[in-house]
């Protein structure tokens, strides 16, 4: 009897719901070394190889020590060795910039492999460019390897395509290989071939190629044989060992990935998903034009955090967006409650807040896009990354220091990223551009502050409202007299606390053995025992709205984080509704718990603003008894109208103690919704 493979026990487990490929969460080794002047050369890429090397701890083996999690690196594409290489196959590339590399894993599988040959070949033509040719990349077949790492192991080719007549620069090239590398990938997909989940493509593009796998990080150098040849070089490495939490190993789901390498874990990956999904289809770009909707879907479901954000990183760089702008955009430094951030650069996020939810968690991401390379943490900083910078234009970032044996004569500075900072090294100016510089200049680049200014409606602002005649009942013996909604009128009773607790869904439990321990001592209550009471969907009792919804927690150690202490870097779940009109839904709230954010009709003939429709509104609610009241009016009055079908939705949930009264964030959403994403 055969032993089953790896991939055959996932589907199984799968279909059975003992697994799931969103769960997918890493925890890893990261580092990178770069030549400030942009001089490349083979010893970086040997000292990136160090690193990788000494980050080694940083990944993790099962029982069989050959069979780790996976490690990679990213390099600039070595135009002299490929070029010398394909001439040994009778292949003129042409000069850099005018031709790509795409890394391709293919399936073992003869018939497989060949379709999918056949269908990225077709892609490539169908875009108009040129297919120049194929190259089998060397592998080192003798090399000690696990059993079951070899069994997956994808046969890797390399092609090379070259720019079509409507091609002129190499950013358009670029663009382009991303759409076909999209495309390709959807048909192949499509296909349903028996071994198709085995085609991947780890890089394409026209600056960059990845050489990575289901490989130890001292395996790296030696199973590529390219990486040893001197003539490869590089003034930019990007090097990753994965060290995988809740997942199984895979050869794609090694780092680095086509832009990214990251260190830690996306906990809001789930939410983030659903929104890129939920904008398939109403985005518009200038840049990427109709090619757009070739992109579609942007995500495929059950990929790991990383590689979401690495295609939502992407979309972003192509369709336009500077690379240190698209990561801002994604993971925002904390600056909401920062009272002393300058005013233009707190406007660049409250504007971009409304475009893109944060990809948060603990995260240390370096980023490139083959020219400009640099790194960031997340606006908690629960990730180390410590870079050094010497005296021969060499700066080297990783997890941890002591990556590289560095004389400490040579090192001109050596500091740490802090939580929400950024750095970045552009070779092509041959500078380093720190995070206030980068940061001031892109909040400088548009009006954003006017822009807020000019779109932005506050509730206090705002002038008294009658209370609308429909929203109220009508009683009996009375054709006219309106009945005052409860809580609301003169000489209206306040409910007794015990009914309030009620309403509210508070048990004995949290009287007890949360707000009673509080009050009385005031700590907070700590408890590591498990919750056995039923579930709500599946009890017969009333439940809250938020006792449906349970926090993931990340898979690692990453220490507690108190919502109001640490306000700071914990931002306002502001809940997006893509609605055509405030009036469309029609709530009307005298409750100073709701503040909305409207954006007007004017606001459409600016193409770079988000919302392309009439108007599109952010709701913040607490849980008082007013804005309980008037959620319910709202959706009241939304449900009337037949046109619009409409659902309570729960995007972000936080629950807390303030003042002793439960908080909640809520959303009223209604569909279809309005065109509010211009990319």
């Amino acid at each position: 009897m055969h032993p089953r493979s790896d991939d055959s026990l996932l589907e199984e487990a799968e279909r059975h719901g003992l697994y799931s490929r969103r769960n997918e969460r890493d925890a890893c080794g990261v580092g990178f070394v770069v030549n400030i002047k942009g001089k490349r050369s083979h010893d970086l890429i040997e000292q990136a190889l160090l690193i990788l090397r000494n980050l080694n701890h940083r990944g993790a083996v099962g029982a069989d020590p050959l069979y780790g999690d996976g490690a990679g690196i990213l390099i600039q594409i070595p135009d002299t060795y490929y070029r010398e290489q394909l001439h040994q196959q009778q292949v003129k590339l042409p000069p850099p910039g005018e031709y790509g590399v795409g890394t391709v894993f293919l399936p073992r599988e003869h018939a497989s492999r060949l379709a999918c040959e056949q269908e990225l070949e077709r892609s490539v033509r169908t875009e108009g460019q040129v297919v120049l040719g194929w190259r089998d990349v060397p592998v080192e077949r003798d090399m000690p390897m696990s059993p079951r790492v070899r069994e997956r192991e994808p046969v890797i080719r390399q092609i090379f395509i070259g720019r079509g007549a409507d091609i002129m620069v190499p950013d358009a090239l670029e663009r382009k290989l991303y759409v076909i590398r999209k495309a390709a990938s959807h048909k192949i997909q499509a296909l349903k071939l028996k071994h198709g989940r085995e085609y991947f493509v780890p890089s394409m593009s026209t600056r960059t190629v990845v050489y990575k796998g289901l490989l130890l990080a001292d395996q790296v150098g030696r199973y590529y044989r390219d990486l040893a040849d001197p003539r490869v070089e590089s003034a930019i490495a990007l090097v990753h060992q994965r060290f995988s939490t809740n997942t199984f190993p895979s050869w794609e789901l090694a780092h680095p990935y086509r832009m990214v390498a990251h260190n830690g874990e996306i906990n809001t990956v789930k939410g983030n998903f659903n929104w890129m999904r939920a904008r398939e289809g109403v985005m518009s770009s200038p840049v990427l034009r109709e090619d757009l909707r070739k992109l579609y879907p942007l995500i495929y479901e059950g990929q790991s955090d990383t590689a979401c954000f690495d295609n939502a990183l992407e979309l972003l760089v192509m369709a336009g967006y500077p690379l240190a702008h698209a990561m801002m955009l994604m993971i925002p430094e904390a600056w909401e409650q920062h009272t002393l951030m300058d005013e233009n650069r707190r406007a660049f996020y409250e504007y971009h807040a409304s475009m893109m939810e944060p990809w948060d968690g603990p995260a240390a991401i370096a980023f490139t896009d083959g020219v400009r390379i640099g790194a960031t943490l997340d606006r908690n900083g629960l990730r180390p990354a410590r870079y050094v910078i010497t005296d021969n234009d060499i700066v080297v970032m990783a997890s941890e220091v002591g990556v590289l044996p560095i004389p400490e004569s040579s090192i001109v500075k050596k500091w740490r990223l802090q939580p929400g900072k950024m750095f970045l090294i552009d070779t092509e100016q041959g500078r380093i551009i720190d995070d206030a510089e980068l940061k001031t200049q892109l909040a400088a680049s548009k009006p954003y502050k006017e822009w807020i200014r000019r779109i932005r409606v506050r509730l206090d602002e705002l002038p008294a409202l009658t209370p609308d005649p429909s929203l109220t009942a009508v009683g009996e013996g009375s054709s006219s007299s309106p009945v005052p909604l409860a809580g609301e009128g003169p000489g209206v009773r306040e409910p007794a606390l015990l009914d309030l607790q009620q309403a509210f869904g508070y048990t004995q439990e949290d009287l007890r053995l949360l707000m009673q321990p509080m009050a009385a001592d005031g700590e907070e209550a700590v408890g590591s025992m498990g919750n056995d009471s039923a579930l709500p969907v599946l009890s017969d009792r009333d439940k809250v709205l938020y006792a449906y919804f349970k926090q993931l927690f990340a898979q690692v150690t990453n220490p507690p984080i108190d919502p109001i202490r640490e306000q700071l870097v914990m931002p306002s779940l502001i809940c997006w509704t893509s609605t055509t009109s405030t009036r469309r839904c029609g709530w009307r709230s005298r409750s100073r718990s709701w503040t909305t954010k409207t954006w007007p009709r004017s606001a459409r003939s600016t193409p770079t603003h988000p919302a392309s429709s009439a108007h599109s509104t952010w709701i913040f609610a607490t849980r008082s008894r007013g804005a309980r009241r008037a959620w319910r009016r709202a959706w009241r009055r939304c449900a009337r109208r037949r046109s619009t079908r409409c659902t309570p939705a729960t995007t972000s949930w936080w629950s807390a103690i303030a003042g002793w009264t439960p908080i909640t964030w809520r959303s009223l959403r209604c569909w279809p919704p309005a065109r509010c994403t211009s990319i």
